[in-house]
């Protein structure tokens, strides 16, 4: 089996898990997508009571539905929050979570974002009427399909949680001592992810049973 092949096994039997288990949001499953899990709320909620959470002012966070109530309690907090937009197609949303007012709520879907955004970045220039991003990320926090207790880390198998990493560093809004979470249902914790050159390696879990340091 080619490595592409394990991951590609692992993927499919960590979403046909959390199907087979009634533990998927999705009526037909996860498939080729990061879960949508049953109990994201609970480990957003979990990850908020770090002390990694409260001492950040800015946090990345995926589109992805699972992140959802990690994007909302950033914004609850008054935090500034980064978002990506779905497959990078409009590069990075920023979002001040004290101007919001009530919105905090809409504010953290995907569409809600694009609406409440402060400004709004592509990977070489800003699109605002700032010429410059004078913002540093304290924490990233990524969709996953599966993790180990290592800090290995699966997605969908597209490469946009690699690249929004890449360019985050590239553009100098996150360096090597950003912390690199990801929030799970224990489902998607693994004993062994294989892992490539590229892929980048996560700092912290947390499920909706526990928080993993790594």
């Amino acid at each position: 089996m080619t490595l592409k092949q394990e991951k590609e096994s692992l993927r499919k039997s960590i979403s046909d898990k959390l199907f087979n288990e009634g533990q998927s949001l999705r009526p037909n499953g996860d498939d080729g997508t990061s879960p949508d899990f049953k109990g994201s709320d609970i480990a957003a909620e979990l990850l908020a009571t770090t002390k990694e959470w409260k001492n950040s002012k800015t946090i990345f966070c995926s589109p992805d539905s699972a992140q959802i109530s990690v994007r909302y309690l950033a914004l609850k907090d008054n935090k500034n929050l980064i978002m990506a937009s779905p497959n990078l197609e409009h590069g990075y949303l920023f979002l001040e979570g004290n101007k919001l007012n009530g919105r905090e709520s809409e504010a953290s879907t995907k569409e809600g974002a694009f609406d409440h955004c402060s400004k709004f970045f592509d990977f070489g220039e800003t699109s605002s009427s700032d010429d410059s991003l004078d913002i540093a990320i304290d924490m990233v926090v990524e969709g996953s399909v599966g993790v180990d207790r290592l800090g290995n880390r699966i997605g969908k198998g597209k490469g946009f949680a690699d690249r929004e990493i890449e360019d985050l560093f590239n553009k100098g809004l996150i360096d090597e001592n950003t912390l690199l979470v990801t929030t799970i249902h224990p489902f998607q914790l693994v004993d062994y992810v294989p892992m490539e050159s590229h892929d980048k390696r996560l700092n912290m879990i947390v499920t909706t049973r526990e928080i993993i340091r790594i």
